[in-house]
């Protein structure tokens, strides 16, 4: 079954609604963002949400200290790394949070149009202890996610294969109800992750958005 996330929640309804719709993981950004909660509002939302839904915080280039800071403070059940963390420093990061899920974001952009993508993403696969999955976001120089935007999908097919031979990947960037089935089928992701897709404007999740996504994503798999 593909993995859910519904990202970017600033509010208890959107989460309960996101919940109601199937989803897998709920995420909370504690990053300068449109879409950005603190710590005490995002604490009682995940006090009222389901024991198995995961609880995932996106962190932008903080420690791996103040990473696990936040997690204990909000009962956060993994963190996402969407910001410049090296290589070298993910190690870390694993033992400041424990068992709790790593995920690394990359920029598929930055990856398909330098000589280095693939070298940088190799250096994230020889260490599986340390991560639990690769992340693939659009961005843009000036956004690093949130943009609505997908990236080239089709240039982007050996090097998402590539990922998944080692570790789990998940899909983001641009994915809503109409096109995520392609996506899946495409890329055979373990899971994806999206926002603007699912709301009604900035900040808001679309009720019928997150069911309709959800569908989507289950009709595919099925077939």
């Amino acid at each position: 079954m593909t993995w859910i996330k519904f990202c970017a929640t600033t509010n208890l309804a959107d989460a309960e609604h996101s919940v109601a719709a199937g989803a897998n993981a709920i995420g909370f950004i504690f990053a300068t963002s449109p879409r950005q909660i603190d710590v005490a509002l995002a604490s009682q939302i995940v006090a009222a949400l389901p024991v198995e839904v995961e609880k995932i915080g996106i962190v932008v280039n903080e420690t791996p200290q103040r990473a696990a800071d936040i997690a204990s403070q909000v009962g956060l059940t993994g963190v996402q790394l969407h910001g410049d963390e090296p290589t070298q420093q993910i190690a870390e990061f694993r033992r400041a949070l424990g068992t709790r899920r790593i995920v690394k974001t990359l920029q598929a952009r930055q990856l398909l149009v330098t000589g280095y993508g693939m070298a940088l993403v190799e250096e994230y696969l020889h260490q599986p202890e340390n991560l639990d999955a690769i992340l693939l976001d659009s961005g843009t120089p000036a956004v690093r996610g949130g943009t609505g935007k997908p990236f080239d999908w089709q240039a982007a097919v050996p090097l998402v294969a590539r990922i998944r031979a080692e570790i789990p990947v998940i899909v983001a960037g641009g994915l809503n109800p109409q096109n995520v089935g392609e996506a899946i089928r495409l890329f055979e992701p373990w899971g994806v992750d999206v926002v603007s897709g699912v709301e009604r404007e900035v900040g808001k999740k679309d009720q019928a958005k997150l069911l309709a996504f959800t569908a989507a994503v289950r009709a595919t798999a099925a077939a």
